[in-house]
């Protein structure tokens, strides 16, 4: 498996363009089923062309048309392209109930595609201000897609979303800012400022007050876009307003994306002995994420806002461990494909469920394992999984954590524990509500609008979800040679 490997200009431009291109083309199609089709082709196209990258050869560190393949974006990559492709299987099921004008439909479609190429593009920079403009560019495509139901609610968190993300990017900026001032008396010129591997090299010289500024500025920015404390709450109402299959693409895509962007930064930062730890930084923005989520879980009714505070309490657990950093940045590694995995996984049962059931609520979605037996369970093993119970890979990663927790900083064991089993009893709660709860007094029957078939819909809507559940019992079963390889590459690269 190659890593840290010049680029072949082909398929890493492929990647990114395709999506946009494709783009272009669902925002004039005026059939929303031939629309939801062509946005699996090109999604399946995407997963193709990531896949390719395995097959890159083995070479030197530079960036080529400012893009640039390591063992750090390797598998994020490769996550992004496979939950764009089960999405968009999934959103193909769905999207005829979401009740979208023919304008509606097109600008999601669109919007979808922009999502994905925007994610690729920014995963795969070089350069700070070509990432900072794609994570903004997927800001507004999900922007967009959360507000196309243009009700008072929807249009509230599509509103907050961009106000609050806005500030974030903002503060990213300013960090981008600083960081290239810092490197810029050993660059050379402006532009080498801007690029990780000239970073990387003169990082250890550069005037580490500045560095230790531009890194508080992006974490605090680019970790608004991750879900972290303090500017947090657009994630929430997002979740909850937007179209079913946004969900999984906010949880399991730009939640990533933006973490990755401070990984970066962290990199850089952590050269320099001179700047406050990036680590400890990381470590309690990420621990009073964790803190917070898993005790507001317990307040939840909404179960897609229960799930979005979910995610905060997880991508807390991420930041925390890559800034404990050494062998706790594998478990943040795994921890993210974990999360992505069976988060979006979640997504795709709730989805369904809500489709079925017309209600959101956790009270009005229990009783599922006798409605719906097949949904019912599945959604039940899936709550199992991101709870971090054994034989899933967030077990794996969560008992990695805690064992480098506890022989590295003992006195952090409590606070991260009273976090896990706080949150993992939230959720144990929820899904006997949800699974094996009383279902309401009268459950409504709706027949849900069909672009697919019935038949062909309810696959559609359940095989991502299995199949999604499948690669995370796989990861935390066991991790074949070349797979763990690549992480143990990626955690050296975070730190």
């Amino acid at each position: 498996m190659s890593v840290g490997m010049p680029l072949s200009l082909g398929l890493p431009l492929l990647l990114v363009a395709l999506p946009f291109l494709g783009g272009v083309v669902l925002a004039v199609l005026p059939s929303l089923r031939v629309a939801a089709l062509l946005n699996i082709a090109l999604a399946l196209a995407g997963f193709l062309l990531a896949l390719g990258l395995l097959a890159l050869p083995r070479g030197g560190e530079e960036a080529v048309w400012l893009l640039h393949l390591d063992a750090l974006n390797l598998p994020l990559l490769l996550l992004g392209a496979f939950v764009g492709l089960t999405t968009a299987c999934f959103s193909a099921a769905t999207v005829g109930g979401e009740g979208f004008s023919p304008r509606a439909g097109r600008a999601y479609h669109a919007a979808f595609q922009v999502f994905l190429g925007a994610n690729h593009l920014a995963l795969l920079a070089d350069n700070l201000g070509l990432m900072w403009v794609a994570i903004e560019l997927a800001t507004f495509a999900t922007v967009l897609m959360v507000a196309l139901h243009r009700t008072p609610a929807a249009l509230e968190a599509a509103w907050k979303f961009l106000i609050l993300c806005g500030v974030g990017i903002a503060l990213a900026l300013f960090g981008t800012i600083l960081l290239a001032m810092a490197a810029l008396p050993f660059a050379g010129d402006g532009g080498a400022a801007l690029s990780f591997a000239v970073l990387l090299r003169v990082g250890r010289e550069a005037d580490p007050s500045l560095l230790t500024l531009a890194f508080i500025f992006l974490l605090v920015g680019y970790g608004t876009k991750a879900g972290l404390v303090p500017l947090h709450s657009w994630l929430p109402d997002a979740h909850a307003e937007g179209p079913m299959a946004i969900s999984a693409v906010l949880s399991g895509l730009l939640l990533n994306a933006a973490l990755h962007a401070v990984l970066r930064a962290k990199a850089v930062v952590a050269l320099n002995p001179g700047p406050l730890p990036p680590g400890a930084l990381m470590m309690a923005m990420g621990l009073a994420s964790l803190l917070l989520a898993a005790f507001a879980l317990w307040r939840r009714r909404d179960a897609r806002r229960f799930f979005a505070w979910s995610s905060i309490e997880h991508m807390g657990l991420a930041a925390f461990a890559f800034g404990l950093g050494g062998p706790a940045a594998l478990a943040g590694m795994l921890h993210l494909l974990g999360h992505s995995l069976v988060k979006s996984a979640i997504f795709f049962g709730l989805g369904r469920a809500t489709m079925l059931r017309g209600s959101q609520s956790l009270a009005g979605l229990g009783g599922l394992v006798k409605s719906h037996p097949r949904l019912g369970w599945s959604l039940m093993l899936a709550m199992l999984a991101i709870a971090g119970l054994p034989p899933f890979s967030l077990f794996a990663s969560e008992f990695l954590l805690v064992q480098q927790t506890v022989a590295r900083l003992p006195w952090l064991t409590l606070p991260l524990g009273i976090g896990l089993l706080v949150a993992a009893l939230a959720m144990a709660q929820a899904m006997q509500a949800l699974g094996l709860g009383p279902a309401p007094a009268a459950v409504p029957l709706r027949a849900v609008p069909s672009l697919l078939g019935p038949r062909l819909d309810a696959w559609a809507a359940l095989a991502p979800l299995h199949l999604h559940l499948l690669l995370a019992l796989l990861l935390g079963l066991a991790l074949p040679a070349p797979i763990l390889a690549v992480l143990l590459d990626a955690a050296r690269i975070a730190g």
